[in-house]
């Protein structure tokens, strides 16, 4: 799986062609720890690339530029413009459940506008 830093983004957008699903998480996070095996099992079922965006450092400026309050968080891009959101809940994370939706925003979904002013707690 490949793991993405600030450095393949800008300006709220993936720069790498295609369809990714990136699952934004920390190594000190519980529940991304959890959610990481439903994760991994989406790997290689569809048209798309799973990556990893490492939230771990409180100070990485993806927590900003995607306005991530909590972790674990999806994000799906197509063509680099994000199709799909599945933000994570406190206490609880992120469950299969939470990615209905997922494969049919790949395919089919509009791009969604970027989210402004929002600041994470």
């Amino acid at each position: 799986m490949h793991r993405l830093g600030p450095e393949a983004f800008k300006d709220g957008v993936l720069q790498r062609p295609g369809r990714w699903v990136v699952d934004f998480s920390a190594d000190w996070c519980p529940y991304c720890d959890e959610f990481l095996t439903t994760f991994r099992g989406l790997a290689g079922t569809g048209s798309f690339d799973t990556a990893i965006g490492d939230l771990t450092d409180l100070e990485n400026p993806l927590w900003e530029e995607f306005e991530v309050d909590i972790v674990p968080t999806v994000i799906a891009f197509r063509d680099g413009a994000v199709v799909f959101r599945a933000d994570g809940r406190r206490a609880e994370g992120l469950h299969s459940d939470d990615l209905r939706g997922l494969r049919e925003a790949l395919d089919h979904g509009p791009v969604r506008p970027r989210p402004s002013g929002r600041n994470r707690p």
